[in-house]
């Protein structure tokens, strides 16, 4: 979509009361007569900056007057706004429809919010099932020795668990030994 169009479709938003005022409509007349390429000639941005004529009226033909002049003299008149006005330049209902997202294009958010909607809790009862299930497979076969694997598990434990804590292990897992 060209820059004029988008001009065109944006211009009653812009034009509507209260939504630029006096001094950044000067600011974005000042950016297009002053800055590379002059956009605007001294003679124009004095007629838009006319504080005799209302607000809408000078906004009004300075958007139809760059609308005739071309796309590029548009395009520029967008980086002024955006420059001097950037959460209306975001407001721009052409700036919604470009931000409106291809429907046979998956949004990688809604995406990700629906895998991991379900919580913590949801996460730790499963890992707390899959562990139960593992560690009944692990006692209930009988080729295991499960004491002897768990002693030497409990012998690298003291970064994990306490001396004290691994010396009451050992003694319990000996104690069930003999048994």
């Amino acid at each position: 979509q060209s820059y004029c169009h988008r001009l065109q479709h944006d211009m009653y938003f812009l034009t509507s009361t209260s939504r630029l005022n006096e001094q950044v409509v000067d600011k974005i007349i000042l950016q297009l007569n002053r800055v590379y390429p002059q956009i605007l000639t001294n003679e124009e941005a004095e007629k838009f900056r006319n504080p005799r004529a209302s607000l809408h009226t000078r906004l009004s033909d300075l958007l139809k007057h760059l609308q005739k002049k071309g796309d590029r003299h548009c395009q520029e008149f967008y980086r002024a706004l955006q420059i001097n006005a950037e959460q209306l330049f975001n407001d721009l209902p052409s700036r919604k429809i470009l931000k409106t997202p291809d429907p046979t294009e998956i949004d990688t958010d809604k995406e990700q919010y629906m895998l991991n909607d379900r919580g913590p809790v949801f996460f730790l009862a499963c890992f707390s099932v899959a562990a139960g299930l593992a560690l009944f497979w692990y006692c209930c076969n009988s080729e295991t020795q499960v004491i002897g694997r768990a002693r030497r598990i409990l012998g690298f434990s003291p970064i994990i668990i306490g001396r004290h804590v691994r010396n009451i292990c050992m003694l319990y897992l000996e104690d069930i030994s003999r048994n």
